[in-house]
């Protein structure tokens, strides 16, 4: 048993260490001098680590301004999700209402369908209403997605409905009921939505590259792309860019994934 320990150990470590390699190359080569990444072989550590390609980044290239344009998107697009999907997830599960049950099938169907299918129709409908080139328009996507709508959903099943009958009887709203009773018993699924929310938003490259056309509102992912044709060279330049959009999310799951796996598992298995 001890010698299948190890094993399994060792597996796991190995396992580790070649997910985690790429990501210590990338931070090691954003250290390195220009021009001392391209050597052959490629060296593991910088002879000399210096910061000078995140002063690049930030001071020639400007990519604090796009960092903020990431972070105000993504931030918005979290919120506006919760506050559409809970409600609506809600809905689905405790309300009852006409045609509720054939329009949750037509939502859970459309989950199999590319998002990529519905972005040209989605971009000439905001074309209509003036929002392409905003913030307005890259947010449309997030309001309410399907996916986090069936999260809730499911997860809401497994609240009591003869609770929910007592507060009714007792006078309370739909509206009291859903903050009072409802939000305390979604807050594990609520973390897990909102991080996922944030993180698919952070990292999404195609409709932030399709929508917005002024360079002063671009994302993280969409200016490193446009400043990686400018400097393909500079792998330095490029990797430090690359830290600059990965950090912060990564830091972000790793401190909230206790909760995004406890939200996941929890939310699979309700209802």
């Amino acid at each position: 048993m001890s010698l299948r320990r190890w094993s399994v150990t060792l597996l796991a470590a190995l396992v580790a260490l070649v997910t985690i390699a790429p990501l210590l190359w990338m931070v090691s080569v954003s250290l390195m001098a220009r021009g001392e990444a391209a050597h052959f072989p490629p060296p593991l550590w910088p002879a000399s680590p210096t910061l000078e390609n995140y002063h690049l980044l930030f001071g020639s290239f400007g990519v604090g301004r796009f960092l903020l344009n990431s972070i105000l998107i993504s931030t918005l697009a979290t919120g506006l999700a919760l506050l559409f999907t809970i409600p609506a997830g809600y809905a689905f599960a405790k309300l009852r209402f006409k045609g509720r049950d054939a329009t949750f099938r037509l939502l859970v169907a459309a989950l199999v369908v590319p998002g990529q299918i519905g972005m040209l129709p989605l971009f000439l409908e905001l074309k209509a209403m003036g929002l392409v080139n905003s913030y307005a328009g890259a947010l449309v996507p997030w309001l309410a997605g399907i996916f986090g709508i069936f999260l809730v959903r499911q997860y809401c099943l497994s609240i009591p409905d003869e609770m929910l009958e007592a507060a009714r009887i007792d006078g309370a709203s739909e509206g009291q009921i859903l903050r009072r009773i409802v939000l305390p018993i979604l807050t594990p699924i609520i973390v897990t939505l909102a991080l996922y929310v944030f993180l698919s938003s952070w990292n999404d490259f195609m409709w932030p590259l399709i929508i917005l056309a002024d360079q002063d509102l671009y994302t993280l992912p969409v200016a490193l792309a446009a400043n990686s044709r400018q400097n393909v060279q500079d792998y330095e330049i490029m990797m430090a860019g690359a830290v600059v959009t990965t950090l912060p999310v990564l830091i972000l799951f790793l401190a909230l994934q206790r909760y995004y796996l406890s939200g996941l598992l929890t939310g699979s298995v309700k209802g």
